[in-house]
């Protein structure tokens, strides 16, 4: 990340900065998050703002953030990557969708990103391989 971004007093604040993509745009930037609830491939987990950095993919499911302003925020998301280094959480995803009804965005993560047809299923898991690998060489390169 840019160092620039790292000394603009968030990285002292305790708090973590976070962004979710979608393919052709920014859903959300959000500061000052106190912790974040995603569902990866296996399970849920949460991440704190002093957690280690790390790199997951993510499932279609629910991702919970919260702020002081806003409370809880809930987002469905479609299944991509989340990438925490420092403060800053980087999540990217093929479609999200805001709700404040949690039963409501359970439906629309089954109706929307979880309806896939036999074709798509093969290339997401193809998609998700290919990814994964990449990931991962990314990081033994940055470790070397």
């Amino acid at each position: 990340m840019n160092s620039g971004l790292m000394n603009s007093g968030l990285m002292n604040s305790g708090l973590m900065n976070l962004t979710i993509l979608l393919p052709f745009q920014v859903f959300a930037e959000k500061k000052g998050v106190s912790r974040i609830v995603a569902e990866g491939r296996e399970g849920s987990f949460g991440l704190l703002p002093h957690r280690l950095d790390c790199v997951a993919t993510l499932g279609p499911g629910i991702l919970t953030y919260e702020t002081e302003s806003e409370g809880e925020v809930y987002v469905a998301v479609d299944e991509g990557v989340l990438i925490k280094n420092g403060q800053y959480v980087l999540v990217s995803v093929r479609d999200a969708i805001f709700g404040t009804d949690l039963s409501q965005l359970h439906e629309a993560v089954e109706k929307e990103f979880l309806t896939l047809d036999e074709t798509e299923q093969k290339i997401r898991s193809v998609m998700v391989k290919l990814e994964t690998g990449l990931i991962r060489r990314l990081a033994e390169f940055q470790n070397v």
